[in-house]
């Protein structure tokens, strides 16, 4: 894994200071080595993480005659075909890395082509010598981070926001249109992030800029295309794609491990992989609790694993370190174990597997309509959903308004379109409780239907409810949340983090399955169960999901926690965007047990930390080093 800074900028006439130091800022992403390139007006900088070829890739690299060069972030699993088909058309390698198949493709093919090529996760960027033209592309997913800024004549891009901190000519201001959907979604949900005209590359794109023109492109999207299967078919269809993605995945010439919790997702990587070590992490407290089934799982598998145990006092004080990480506030909890695992697991390892988007692609979430424990009233849900639309959101205007009762709201989202009720994964306050808290230059931002409203109006609305909401999450929380997550948190501790899961192959197998073979009155991505249940015992592939508990209600009611939090909310900055009163009190009455507003506290807490990280202490890095402290 790598980093990747650059910049365009007619005003600076000695770039490589700034490159350096742009390029510093981010050296946890690579800390092997470091390349440049300068041209005219043009700055690339280069941090690597050696995965391939560890001892000859060096980049920038280039084609044979000089004319192209290129930085890459990523790992392209098919390489090795791309290089020997390359090789057959007259094209000269000089090293034996992924990385040079892009130049020569690109050479070769052009971008259009070389993207409908390549498997892979990947940030690249192409220079071309001879035209001044800047070519970049972020992959399927967006696994890997592609950041830009383009204002006032300078164009700057990187993996990460905080490299744009050291150039002169970045203009750091707070968006405060911003705050007010983070409140709900918990992640940073717009297309403007939390910094006033910096912007995300989206997932699935690429981009060109020349002559001071930005344009950028869609090149791939998910396409769901349900097929007429047998449960058998999609069962061997998914188990083979799951060999083949994670025998690509685990190519490497550095060591490699799997994390491994106690959900089917990654212990169906693990089973499959079966790497030397695995690893999983715990809090010191008894209210969650995964470490044990997960090394129950290792010995069974007969593999090693190492299992963390994180204290209360190491995670709130990895907290600053984890939002400057971030780059942008970041409230879902689970980055804190992430953090500490892959802290863990890189004193052995530099690759590790993990199971995310297998929820999105599978349909594993409650919210898609697995709320309810009563069998019964799954099934009804289930036979609900083959009635004829209309008759089945006239049904759902009528139990939205009915008493509440058991049952009701697993009945009203198995009838109900889904733009009307799911805005994704994660809502912590309603757009009304975020109203209130907020003051008013705060209050002028998209409303959460229109952010939601962009990706359900990208799929045909001939889907079905499932497919609608599998889409929005793959763009929103899976891109804009866990995917963000999942690479800040390796890359903070260098190591590189793999998805096997996220495999355009993968994705294709996904598209096919039936809605009635990933979600029905038996289990949530149930077709994904009954092909693990051939690698796991079957316990495993049964499994309810967790999903990384952090015990963020116990910390807050110790009064150490609690005055901390207390102290940070009653400071001179919070006043200026909140209605302090109003937070303070829901802090209080939840340290004291008058309420269960865990999430809400938590989410304001993030926030003023990334806050002060960014904004009053100037985005240094803080100076702490949180261990997790390893079970006897």
């Amino acid at each position: 894994m790598c980093g990747i800074v650059g910049f365009v900028d007619g005003k600076i006439a000695d770039k490589k200071p700034v490159l350096n130091s742009m390029m510093e800022a981010i050296r946890h992403r690579g800390p092997n080595s470091a390349g440049t390139l300068q041209d005219k007006n043009v700055a690339i900088g280069f941090r690597r993480l050696s995965i391939i070829d560890v001892n000859n890739g060096m980049q920038p690299i280039y084609n044979e005659d000089k004319t192209k060069a290129v930085v890459f972030n990523g790992e392209i699993y098919n390489y090795v075909e791309l290089r020997e088909e390359l090789k057959s058309l007259g094209h000269i390698f000089s090293t034996s890395t992924d990385t040079e198949v892009l130049v020569h493709g690109f050479e070769e093919w052009g971008i259009d082509e070389l993207l409908k090529q390549i498997r892979g996760m990947f940030v690249f960027i192409i220079y071309d010598f001879e035209s001044g033209e800047i070519t970049g592309a972020r992959d399927f997913f967006g696994i890997k981070p592609l950041y830009y800024y383009n204002h006032n004549g300078t164009f700057l891009f990187a993996s990460e926001i905080k490299a744009f901190l050291h150039h002169p000519n970045f203009k750091k201001e707070f968006n405060e249109r911003s705050l007010k959907p983070f409140l709900t979604f918990q992640y940073s949900a717009t297309d403007e992030t939390f910094f006033k005209n910096v912007y995300r590359i989206p997932e699935g794109h690429y981009f060109t800029f020349k002559n001071d023109q930005l344009k950028i492109v869609k090149y791939w999207d998910m396409k769901f295309s349900e097929e007429n299967l047998s449960l058998e078919d999609a069962v061997d269809q998914i188990d083979q794609a799951m060999h083949d993605s994670v025998k690509k995945h685990s190519v490497s010439d550095v060591p490699v491990g799997s994390l491994l919790s106690s959900g089917v997702d990654s212990s169906y990587v693990t089973a499959i992989f079966k790497p030397q070590h695995t690893y999983s992490i715990d809090f010191d407290t008894n209210t969650y609790e995964e470490g044990s089934a997960a090394s129950a799982l290792a010995s069974k598998l007969d593999l090693e694993n190492t299992r963390g145990i994180v204290t209360r006092e190491e995670a709130i004080k990895a907290i600053p370190l984890i939002q400057y990480h971030m780059d942008e506030p970041e409230a879902n909890p689970s980055c804190v174990p992430l953090y500490f695992l892959t802290k863990l697991a890189s004193k052995d390892v530099t690759v590790i597997l993990s199971g995310e988007g297998a929820d999105e692609l599978f349909a594993g979430y409650a919210n898609y309509g697995y709320h309810s424990h009563s069998k019964v009233v799954r099934i009804l849900g289930e036979n609900l959903k083959k009635l004829p639309k209309g008759i089945r959101y006239n049904l759902a205007r009528g139990l939205k308004h009915l008493p509440n009762f058991p049952g009701r709201l697993h009945l009203y989202e198995s009838t109900a379109k889904a733009e009307e009720f799911f805005i994704g994964q994660a809502k912590v306050f309603s757009e009304i409780e975020a109203k209130q808290l907020l003051k008013s230059e705060y209050q002028d931002s998209e409303s959460v239907s229109e952010i939601v409203m962009k990706s359900y109006q990208k799929i045909s609305q001939s889907e079905d409810e499932v497919k609608k909401m599998q889409y929005l999450d793959l763009h929103q929380f899976m891109a804009k949340d866990i995917l963000l997550k999942a690479d800040r948190m390796s890359m903070a501790n260098s190591t590189e983090l793999r998805v096997p899961f996220l495999d355009t192959e993968m994705a294709e197998i996904a598209a096919k399955i039936p809605t009635r073979y990933l979600l029905n009155s038996k289990d949530s991505k149930y077709a994904l169960r009954v092909a693990a249940q051939r690698n796991l015992p079957k316990e495993w592939a049964k499994r309810e999901k967790l999903g990384f508990p952090v015990p963020i209600r116990d910390w807050i009611k110790t009064d150490d926690v609690y005055l901390e939090f207390r102290k940070l909310f009653s400071s001179n900055f919070a006043e200026k965007f909140f209605d302090q009163s109003l937070i303070i009190k829901m802090l209080d009455d939840c340290h004291e047990g008058k309420n269960d507003d865990r999430r809400k506290v938590w989410t304001i807490y993030t926030f003023l930390i990334w806050y002060k990280v960014f904004f009053i202490d100037g985005g240094k890095k803080p100076d702490v080093d949180p261990q997790v402290l390893l079970q006897a």
